[in-house]
């Protein structure tokens, strides 16, 4: 596996929240089918070579893609090694992917891990994530519904100590779309390594209708592919304005000074 500090310690308690979205997981096909979907997405950008999950929480990815390493800062039995995205145990550039879904608006210095995904991803290598989307439609949802909060004044690429005892499910919603919005020329000063090659837009009423880990859900199964493609064709127009869920790939460049001089 490749660790940098030596094996990961696992904590020895499970926290309950991941269990019961693991059994909402279980209990809802909605939630699944639309999930599934969001992991084929990120599959599909990925480079072929060695994986790294962040956040795995429910372990949804890991049971979709076996082969990956799944990694969360909260111990369950199901994911392989407890680690925080701000100090990843691995060697530099171990990996070729580091994925994750609706984990950078809970990373307390999402720019310590942009810094630290550059550092163990492969030249070339690439970042892919699904995450909340604030648009016009979609802000009243998750400002008003949704139980995590919406900042839009935050500093995305803040700088500063992790607190070891912040609550793992603390988070701003709006991180992912500040980074690649209007704090993305900064982004690439802060962490020049890793490149914004791609962002698209999805999700318009599916993810809303499926009511996520609560147990309610008002979108039956057999109608979200066909819904998906609907949204999909209309995102493609007006994703800025309508979408709920936002997909981000970033590649690690290779920059000048990290060229080994020619003798």
């Amino acid at each position: 596996m490749n660790l940098r500090h030596g094996d990961a310690q696992r904590h020895t308690l499970i926290d309950g929240r991941l269990v019961e979205h693991l059994a909402q997981w279980q209990r809802k096909p909605t939630v699944r089918a639309l999930y599934v979907d969001y992991y084929r997405r990120i599959a599909n950008a990925c480079v072929a070579g060695p994986t790294l999950e962040i956040g795995g929480g429910s372990g949804g990815f890991k049971n979709f893609r076996p082969d990956v390493i799944s990694t969360d800062i909260l111990s369950v039995p199901w994911l392989d090694i407890v680690a925080d995205g701000q100090c990843l145990p691995f060697a530099d550039g171990a990996f070729a992917n580091l994925i994750m879904l609706d984990v950078l608006h809970h990373i307390e210095f999402p720019r310590l891990f942009l810094a630290e995904a550059a550092r163990v991803l492969r030249p070339n290598g690439r970042l892919v994530m699904v995450e909340p989307a604030i648009t016009p439609l979609s802000w009243p949802f998750y400002h008003f519904i949704h139980q995590e909060p919406v900042c839009l004044s935050a500093d995305p690429l803040d700088e500063g100590i992790p607190n070891p005892t912040r609550d793992a499910f603390a988070a701003n919603q709006a991180i992912p779309t500040l980074l690649i919005g209007r704090h993305r020329a900064r982004l690439n000063v802060a962490v020049p390594e890793l490149a914004v090659i791609r962002v698209e837009w999805l999700s318009i009423i599916s993810y809303p209708l499926s009511g996520g880990f609560k147990p309610w859900c008002l979108l039956p199964k057999a109608l979200v592919p066909a819904l998906v493609r609907l949204e999909d064709w209309i995102c493609r127009h007006l994703g800025h304005l309508l979408a709920f869920r936002l997909l981000a790939v970033m590649e690690r460049r290779t920059l000048a000074s990290e060229l080994t001089p020619l003798p």
